[in-house]
């Protein structure tokens, strides 16, 4: 009897340890009631039920050539190819000329005012001809874009309608990492997709001037424009980019804060554009090394290489070799946070810059300038240019002069910088940013050098432009519309 019980027990303990680990999987996962009650794992329904009817999709569609839109790949992933800077192949050239509207793209946006207003991405609706928007009764709306600016990738478009539901916006300061987000939008076309994850980081430096959101939340072409959205059921970011060497999605994605995301379209709904602030320096990251041999300890600040000659910098006394660490008052990490402290700040402010200077700290008074690269770009007015366009505005650039100091920095002798690219340029895969040094083998010196050479290229042919983007050099093939 005694050795039979014996036998037993390891039955009986297998018997608890088995009941222990079914408590708990039902307790992690099987049991939604409890799970819920114990905040382990998010109920998304309620949220969808609140926020999706905010959610709408969008469609754009630009009129070109039949030869240009005849058999090309479908327009989600024109799109993304579009959004990364990839130049879209065109299989069809040389086909008979048939003007016609063609399908541009598929993106998604969220409902600020019951009015109409509506936000999404800035490059899902650029270049735009007509801008659809379907909301989740299934009307369709034309809108009108009110502005678009590329560098932050915001835009709002507005729609003629009346009590609208509109998201709730929150603050994207207060998330975390580690938090459950939602995305709802349209991948693919899909419309009222929903997909959820976490906040992966904070802070990603992907974008030119904000830190985005990065989440492992699956977002897919079409999904640009929708809402991030947090257990509140609060918008805190817009879904905007995603990293992929196989180009599809592959567990990172990045939203735009939305805290930025509202500065920025308060001032898209009031002007039509973003005014920014201009220092006119150069600022670069500085290493552990340098930071430690100059005295500076921790490598903090941003390390002005050049100084831009006339600019608000020079004329403030800061120099090259100086470090920025704050701007007035709050700190400057690196490089980046010096680039969108000073976006912040309006023209004409006067701003102070504690510099770290041959071994001592010093605060420099500068009254910033606007910054034209804001003013040249993003406005509605972007597809009906002045009648006394130049040249290259036909072909959808604007381009600006390089400053001395640029071209020293950057070892040039010729050149002009891409301001805005749409149209013909951005089909072509030209950027904001990019450097155009030569047209038709031609170096191009300037901004005049450069029109009067577009002026005489043969309109009838493709225009070859030499464009060196970072520190890379290649052939752009440009064609332009007929």
């Amino acid at each position: 009897m005694h050795a039979e019980n014996h036998a037993h027990a390891p039955s009986r303990a297998r018997l608890v340890a088995s009941a222990a680990a079914l408590a708990l999987a039902l307790t992690l996962g099987h049991a939604p009631a409890t799970a819920q009650a114990r905040g382990d794992l998010p109920d998304f329904a309620e949220l969808v039920e609140r926020v999706g009817p905010a959610v709408v999709n969008i469609r754009t569609s630009e009129k070109v050539k039949a030869a240009e839109g005849r058999g090309e790949m479908n327009e989600q992933m024109q799109e993304f190819l579009r959004r990364f800077g990839i130049p879209v192949p065109n299989p069809r050239r040389g086909a008979p000329d048939d003007d016609g509207p063609m399908r541009r793209g598929v993106g998604s946006g969220f409902i600020l005012s019951a009015d109409g207003y509506v936000m999404t991405n800035a490059h899902v609706v650029q270049g735009a001809d007509e801008v659809i928007v379907t909301l989740t009764d299934k009307r369709e709306l034309k809108a009108r874009i009110i502005g678009a600016d590329q560098r932050s990738d915001v835009a709002v478009v507005k729609v003629e309608a009346t009590g609208l539901p509109v998201v709730k916006v929150g603050d994207s300061t207060k998330a975390r990492v580690g938090e459950w987000v939602m995305a709802i939008g349209s991948p693919f076309g899909l419309e009222n997709t929903v997909t959820a994850g976490i906040i992966s980081a904070k802070q990603r430096d992907t974008g030119d001037l904000l830190p985005l959101i990065q989440t492992d939340v699956a977002i897919n072409p079409g999904n640009s424009g929708g809402p991030l959205v947090n257990l509140r059921g609060e918008v805190i970011g817009i879904n905007s980019q995603i990293y992929s060497q196989s180009g599809g999605y592959m567990g990172i994605a990045f939203a735009i804060p939305i805290d930025e995301a509202v500065r920025v379209a308060d001032q898209l709904r009031a002007g039509g554009r973003v005014v920014r602030g201009y220092l006119g320096v150069l600022p670069d990251d500085i290493t552990k090394e340098v930071a430690e041999a100059i005295g500076l300890g921790k490598p903090q600040g941003a390390l002005i290489r050049s100084v831009v000659a006339g600019s608000p910098a020079e004329k403030a006394g800061v120099e090259g070799g100086d470090v920025v660490t704050k701007v007035d008052g709050k700190v400057v990490d690196k490089a980046a946070d010096l680039r969108r402290l000073v976006a912040a700040v309006k023209p004409g402010a006067k701003t102070t810059l504690t510099v770290f200077r041959r071994g001592a700290y010093k605060d420099l008074k500068v009254t910033l300038a606007e910054d034209e690269r804001s003013k040249a770009v993003g406005t509605a007015a972007d597809k009906d240019p002045a009648p006394a366009a130049t040249p290259s505005a036909a072909l959808g650039l604007q381009v600006s002069e390089l400053a001395d100091a640029q071209r020293k920095e950057l070892k040039l002798k010729s050149g002009v910088r891409v301001d805005a690219a749409t149209g013909a340029a951005a089909r072509a895969g030209l950027r904001e940013g990019d450097l155009i040094l030569a047209v038709d083998n031609v170096e191009v010196a300037g901004v005049k050098a450069f029109q009067a050479q577009i002026a005489k290229a043969d309109k009838a042919k493709v225009i070859n432009l030499m464009v060196r983007r970072d520190d890379v050099v290649s052939f752009v093939l440009l064609k332009p519309a007929r």
